[in-house]
């Protein structure tokens, strides 16, 4: 098979640019955040993004939601055997993603998480008992001492 007929999206370019630049400036990239704590709120989430994206209920396997000493707001770490029960939000865009990132500040770390949807999901969303990847937002600390408990949202 002849390798030039057969170039690769990268390779392409359209008016001096590359293919795939060309598909990402024409095609928003929507996200979805797993939330555990505070987010949880949808008037804080309307109050940092303007508006509340579609959701869904969710838990998150291997982690555990901890109460921090001296405020308000819970962290999760990876914990065999934990669940935590939190929710899905859709179709963020990058912005928005930049919003949470400053919201979450410094003590947490975005990375890719998978939970699992529940009943009483809301909107159009995948189908209860789906695994969907995410990004959440995990305690950077894992050892920290002021970490006990469990967090509840009330």
């Amino acid at each position: 098979q002849d390798r030039r007929r057969a170039p690769l999206l990268n390779n392409w370019v359209v008016r001096g640019r590359a293919m795939a630049d060309v598909l990402s400036l024409s095609i928003p990239s929507l996200r979805n955040v797993f939330v555990y704590g505070t987010l949880l709120s949808d008037e804080v989430v309307s109050i940092i993004l303007k508006r509340v994206p579609p959701s869904a209920l969710a838990v998150l396997p291997g982690f555990h939601r901890y109460s921090i000493k001296g405020r308000v707001y819970p962290a999760i770490i990876p914990l065999e055997g934990g669940n935590v029960k939190g929710k899905i939000f859709y179709q963020l865009t990058d912005e928005e993603l930049a919003l949470l990132d400053q919201f979450e500040d410094g003590e947490y770390n975005r990375q890719i998480v998978q939970p699992f949807l529940l009943n009483g999901t809301e909107q159009m969303v995948p189908e209860a008992g789906s695994l969907v990847q995410a990004y959440t937002y995990i305690w950077a600390d894992s050892s920290d001492s002021n970490l006990f408990g469990d967090w509840d949202y009330q």
